[in-house]
């Protein structure tokens, strides 16, 4: 039976920044960008994919410090493949640069 390490389920990304203007940040919106995606059309792949901002915690909850905050892919943003995602609470500012998990399901192929 071969070996099923090494396969996983999400493509990689990172939290770049809220969604701004000149004057005001909107962190109910993060800006995301997908590894490998680089123009607009690829980006449309990973529309109402599930993101997953993984993270750890300070206490034990429920037998883990492991804490995940979960959100969906909603739109591009601009021509670099960058993708706006909205998240369940808003991601803290200090995850900007972090890793974030983008889930290849739910699948429309």
């Amino acid at each position: 039976m071969p070996s099923e390490s090494g396969h996983r389920l999400y493509v990689k990304g990172r939290h770049l920044s809220y969604v701004r203007n000149k004057h005001t940040t909107h962190p109910k919106t993060s800006l995301i960008k997908i590894e490998g995606v680089d123009d607009p059309k690829a980006a449309n792949f990973y529309l109402g994919k599930r993101i997953a901002y993984v993270y750890k915690g300070q206490k034990e909850i429920r037998g883990t410090k492991i804490r995940v905050i979960w959100g969906k892919v909603t739109r591009p943003h601009g021509n670099s493949g960058v993708v706006r995602a909205k998240f369940s609470t808003p991601l803290p500012s200090r995850s900007f640069g972090a890793s974030v998990r983008i889930m290849l399901y739910p699948s429309s192929i």
